[in-house]
């Protein structure tokens, strides 16, 4: 049997577009900030011929690149389905969150691994670092706005779901939020680095100073771009709803009046509000087909009354495993 959101409320709705709202709202704040720090590091690097302020211009190139692929994801994730998909669009976010993390790894890694060797080895003449000095704190001012922008909403979501916001990070499908967190976070230690590459480089008149800022940042963001890389590989295999939830689900259905057993239960997260539920249901012989059909569609209510993110329930009437031996039918 198939129920899509027969009992999500008027409220629950509303509350899922706020947060999808809300998720691009931080992106684009993320997408600005990273754009303009971007180009002012460019030319601060440049001008103080710091490899490391470089490395933090490439670093912040590929966070914007990031974000609007984020954006993509989300708009492309919003299609509703259609019978070419009928499950929809749901997989697009987490395609898409991918190829962010991909940019994340070649736009600033490998480019901030590159030019921290490269000056190790063939050095650097070190200019006036006043101009980098400034970038660097004007960026620690955007960067740290972009930062609270998230982070307030991933406390929001958190609360929603009774959860510790790093309990909340480590698990949400949201990549999207979890994307900025992580990117903004790793762009503040990145300024810190910069920063005392130029201070190191101004004491001792060494580049080495430098170039271990750079290569400091080239592994941060490597740190970055796999963990959001592993993120997103392991919801687009399919990924469960949590145990805890799973256990719910089945005691939900257990206490429908002709449900005998749940023999086999399997959930999958589709997207950061968006799950699947699906079992196979052992019901009493003695009901009739209009009962099933009728306890169904009251197990699918009472599970999206309890889990709005729950978009569809289906529910197989299967002989239990004693009516298997019964009747010689192979068990499950």
């Amino acid at each position: 049997m198939d129920a899509r959101n027969a009992g999500a409320g008027a409220e629950g709705a509303g509350e899922e577009e706020a947060a999808g709202g809300e998720s691009v709202f931080t992106v684009i704040i993320a997408a600005a900030a990273n754009l303009g720090i971007a180009l002012a590091k460019a030319v601060a690097g440049v001008i103080s011929g710091s490899s490391a302020m470089l490395s933090e211009a490439a670093h912040s190139f590929a966070d914007t690149v990031t974000e609007l692929l984020l954006l993509t994801a989300l708009k492309r994730s919003e299609k509703p389905a259609d019978e070419d998909h009928p499950l929809g669009h749901g997989g697009e976010r987490y395609v898409w969150a991918l190829l962010a993390a991909v940019a994340t790894f070649v736009g600033g890694a490998v480019f901030s691994l590159y030019d921290g060797i490269h000056t190790l080895v063939a050095g650097e003449e070190l200019g006036d670092p006043l101009v980098s000095y400034i970038v660097l704190a004007i960026a620690c001012v955007l960067e740290g706005f972009s930062l609270r922008t998230a982070v307030r909403q991933a406390r929001g979501e958190a609360a929603r779901y009774r959860a510790p916001v790093g309990t909340y990070l480590k698990h949400t499908p949201d990549t999207a939020v979890k994307a900025v967190v992580l990117e903004d976070s790793a762009a503040l230690v990145g300024l810190a680095l910069a920063a005392g590459g130029l201070l190191g480089g101004q004491l001792t008149g060494s580049g080495v100073w430098d170039a271990v800022a750079s290569l400091c940042i080239g592994v941060l963001l490597l740190w970055v771009a796999w963990v959001l890389g592993r993120s997103n590989v392991r919801l687009l295999v399919g990924r469960p709803l949590p145990e805890s939830v799973r256990a719910e689900i089945r005691s939900l259905l257990l206490a429908g009046e002709h449900v005998e057993a749940v023999l086999e239960l399997t959930t999958l997260v589709q997207g950061p509000r968006e799950a699947l539920v699906a079992a196979k249901v052992d019901f009493r012989d003695a009901s009739t087909a209009a009962q099933i059909e009728w306890a169904c569609e009251d197990a699918a209510r009472r599970l999206q009354e309890r889990f709005p993110a729950v978009r569809r329930v289906y529910l197989d009437p299967t002989p239990g495993f004693a009516q298997r031996r019964e009747e010689g039918l192979r068990p499950f």
